[in-house]
């Protein structure tokens, strides 16, 4: 019998944000290892585009438009997704904004609670939606399932000007802890991805920024900024079977930054 655990093939998978960046890297992947996949995103064109080019890998790709930050949103999309596919076995919950301020004391209360919104209340909105699909299914014999929810180095380190950012994202890699431990008696997997200085949209600013590319970026012991591919392979690997026992974890993907 032949050894296949990353083999996705009957699998659907779920990515917010998964229209670009990171999100489309681990959706891309995914599909190529023989997913299904449902992506969400606000911008419907953007989400057509990317739509398009998964299916283009040969398995079944849909986009949703919606906003994590609306609690009804992700209800409905999620009940949208199973509609369409049946079922959800994994879900990566990606979707997030920046919002640095140019000091902690000139941060408004309005900057605050927008990236809350979205990087805290949409996670807890989207993994709690799916957790109830996968018990729901597990109680039904069906037992397994992935939540992944997508931090950032800034939850380990000090993000000045980000105090807010980092706020949401350290608290991601709590609630993920919290997930996985409740879960766990119905094979139901949750771990974190800590991206470090990445390229994309989001960062389009820093990478213009010749004092950032001239003294951040060489301190990256890889020498480069990380791609959106980066993220396929550990995605692949926690939507499949051979992530099946490893649970409440995170994973940092930053070219070795944090430990030099």
């Amino acid at each position: 019998m032949t050894y296949a655990p990353f083999d996705l093939s009957g699998k659907t998978v779920l990515v917010t944000g998964g229209n670009g960046g990171i999100g489309l890297g681990m959706a891309e992947a995914c599909t190529q290892a023989g997913a299904d996949i449902a992506i969400w995103g606000t911008n419907a064109d953007k989400n057509a585009a990317a739509a398009e080019k998964l299916s283009a890998y040969g398995g079944k790709a849909k986009s949703y438009k919606v906003n994590v930050a609306d609690e009804q949103e992700v209800i409905d999309g999620v009940a949208a997704a199973l509609s369409d596919f049946g079922r959800i076995d994994s879900c990566f919950a990606n979707a997030g904004i920046g919002g640095g301020a140019s000091s902690f004391l000139d941060m408004s209360t309005e900057q605050y609670r927008k990236v809350l919104s979205v990087n805290l209340d949409g996670v807890f909105f989207t993994l709690r939606e799916t957790a109830k699909h996968m018990v729901e299914r597990a109680k039904n014999g069906d037992t397994g399932g992935s939540l992944v929810g997508v931090a950032s180095l800034a939850a380990i380190e000090g993000a000045a000007r980000n105090q807010h950012y980092a706020a949401t994202k350290g608290a991601v890699l709590s609630m993920i802890r919290g997930v996985a431990v409740e879960f766990a008696r119905y094979g139901i997997r949750a771990n974190s991805i800590l991206p470090g200085w990445i390229a994309t949209d989001m960062t389009s600013m820093a990478q213009a920024a010749p004092a950032f590319t001239e003294k951040v970026i060489p301190r990256v012991p890889m020498r480069r900024w990380g791609e959106a591919e980066d993220f396929g392979g550990m995605a692949v690997y926690l939507a499949s079977d051979a992530s099946k026992f490893h649970t409440g974890d995170m994973f940092v993907i930053d070219g070795g930054y944090a430990i030099f």
